[in-house]
């Protein structure tokens, strides 16, 4: 890997030590904000804060494991990044129902599952696109932001929480509005912790205004300052209703673990083009390995921490000590039971907040994983009734409650219905798509506009990434008026263009010579003395254009070949 320029300390570099843990407190402090997704499933579970309290520092030893093995490589597992694990709201809506059903067995027993299964599938990323294109994947994303706030707001709003005292009210606005105003308006540290600082914000104002009981208080006070963490289960189950619902979600979490270990790759090398997916699956097969481990020792489902990587190259810090800093000091916190019964008794008023103001970059970030791909009528659909099938499940609970017991895994998630639902259009609507289509062009009525809607039509229908569109037209252009000068001479030119989710390769057929491309641009002298140097200049131009490219003669005609990565 080229070093980038931007980064303070690369990734098998080593800061100073008080740096180095200094930075590990912030990303702790960053991924702190998602303990709000564990305690949310144990509440409405029914746990006492005791046994909320203990299940917590067993998450915490859990997602020091899990961010040991992504940094450490281990074996076949570990992409070798500063990438920490955290709790994911990817898992939120499973895992309710799961807890709702058969308590803490089954939501260990199926988290286990799903561990497992994301473990599996590594070595079949590249064949789970085709199925699970990016559109797809953003959808997901969006939904995991929309189910979990609205998870959030029922246990202030639902038909069966406590009525919501306007103590409450007062605190959730003002934690709220204390981690709006130190992200968008604090700077250094206190815009890095920010949701950090209206967490204990919250709590202080909760405490004042009397929120926390004397009770609740108590626990905090008799928890020990030190002791090791209690496993608070000890068996495990399984229910194959579920299976669908914890599938789809494993197979989320995997997209969204190349997502994350793809922009640690490009944070570290600066002549990043695409992703490693051999690297990418070593990340994923750790990331499924890291949920399975939670399952087994009793937590809910981790994921990679995204914001983390971001704030690593924020900070220009991303060195692989940096994680082993961030997997000591969650091992720590897990020994530290004081701290786990201060979160286990966290307000519910400050939990929302909390809620609200991660799940707004989560709801932001699947709209625009979304737009990263060209959308024409039939994805529009898929995305469309995608998104209010979920809503529809989320407005009326009572689709759920009067669905068939079989279909209750299904319906009774809206991440896991909307999910479905684009699968099922997508796979329908791919019927009929041709892969490989043809453009003729006479060499008397030559239209650039015509090449660039024929191509942006296509993409639109395939669902290709505008910049390749954009890459692939510019190219096509570029050729038909070098080969038109210097080495078309009848009939016309016939555009060849297939795509297969991974590559779009355009063939470009006509009568006449072949266009040479070469690695090194021709003189100046070359250029305005001879013919052929203009022609090499064209060819020298267009090679950088495309990720391959090469010319040929078959019977009689010559072709011109780019082959462009997706």
């Amino acid at each position: 890997m080229k070093r980038p320029q931007g980064l303070i300390y690369a990734l098998e570099e080593t800061p100073p030590p008080l740096l180095t843990a200094l930075t590990g407190v912030q990303h702790v402090g960053l991924i702190a904000i998602n303990l709000v997704y564990p305690l949310l499933v144990f509440r409405l579970g029914g746990m006492p804060p005791s046994v909320i309290a203990e299940l917590l520092a067993m998450g915490m030893v859990v997602l020091a494991i899990a961010t040991f093995l992504q940094a450490r490589r281990v074996g076949a597992l570990g992409s070798g990044f500063m990438c920490p694990a955290t709790f994911t709201a990817t898992y939120l809506g499973p895992s309710l129902l799961a807890v709702k059903t058969g308590g803490l067995s089954l939501l260990f027993g199926m988290t286990l599952f799903a561990g497992l299964l994301e473990a599996a599938l590594a070595g079949f990323l590249h064949r789970l696109r085709a199925i699970f294109p990016t559109e797809v994947s953003g959808l997901v994303i969006f939904m995991i932001g929309v189910t979990a706030g609205i998870a959030g707001l029922r246990s202030m709003l639902g038909g069966q929480a406590q009525t919501v005292l306007h103590e409450e009210w007062w605190v959730a606005g003002f934690t709220l509005c204390a981690m709006i105003a130190f992200n968008v308006w604090g700077k250094g540290i206190a815009r890095m912790l920010c949701a950090l600082i209206g967490l204990v914000a919250g709590y202080v104002m909760a405490a004042t205004l009397g929120l926390l009981s004397t009770a609740q208080l108590s626990t905090v006070l008799d928890a020990a300052w030190i002791a090791l963490p209690r496993f608070a289960n000890s068996t495990w189950s399984f229910d194959v209703g579920l299976v669908a619902a914890f599938a789809i979600v494993s197979i989320a979490a995997a997209m969204k673990a190349v997502g994350t270990i793809a922009v640690c790759q490009r944070m570290n090398d600066a002549d990043w083009v695409r992703p490693d997916m051999r690297n990418a699956t070593r990340g994923v097969l750790a990331d499924g390995t890291g949920t399975a481990i939670a399952g087994a020792m009793g937590a809910v489902g981790i994921s990679t921490a995204t914001p983390s990587v971001g704030l690593a190259s924020a900070t220009g810090v991303a060195s692989r000590r940096v994680a082993y800093a961030v997997g000591g000091i969650f091992l720590l916190l897990g020994f530290m039971p004081k701290i786990t019964a201060l979160l286990a008794i966290m307000p519910r008023s400050v939990m929302v907040a909390a809620l609200m103001f991660s799940v707004c970059f989560i709801i932001i970030n699947g709209l625009q994983v979304m737009a990263l791909r060209l959308l024409d009528v039939r994805r529009t659909l898929v995305i469309g009734l995608a998104i209010v099938a979920g809503v529809a499940i989320e407005a009326f609970p009572v689709i759920a409650e009067t669905a068939p017991n079989a279909l209750l895994p299904v319906v009774g998630s809206a991440l896991v219905f909307s999910t479905m639902i684009a699968l099922v259009l997508n796979l329908l609507f791919r019927l009929g798509v041709r892969k490989t289509v043809w453009l003729a062009i006479e060499r008397t009525a030559i239209d650039t506009r015509a090449v660039e809607d024929f191509l942006h039509a296509q993409g639109a229908t395939w669902g290709a990434r505008p910049e390749v569109i954009t890459r692939a037209i510019f190219g096509v252009n570029q050729l038909i008026e070098a080969v038109a000068e210097n080495c078309w001479r009848n009939g016309p030119l016939v555009l060849q263009a297939s795509f297969d989710e991974f590559n779009l390769d355009l063939r470009l057929a006509y009568e006449g010579e072949a266009l040479e491309f070469p690695d090194r641009r021709p003189t100046d002298q070359e250029i305005i003395e001879t013919e052929e140097g203009g022609r090499r200049l064209a060819g020298f131009m267009l090679r950088h254009n495309a990720d391959r490219i090469r010319s040929e003669v078959k019977e009689g005609r010559a072709q011109v070949l780019f082959h462009f990565d997706h």
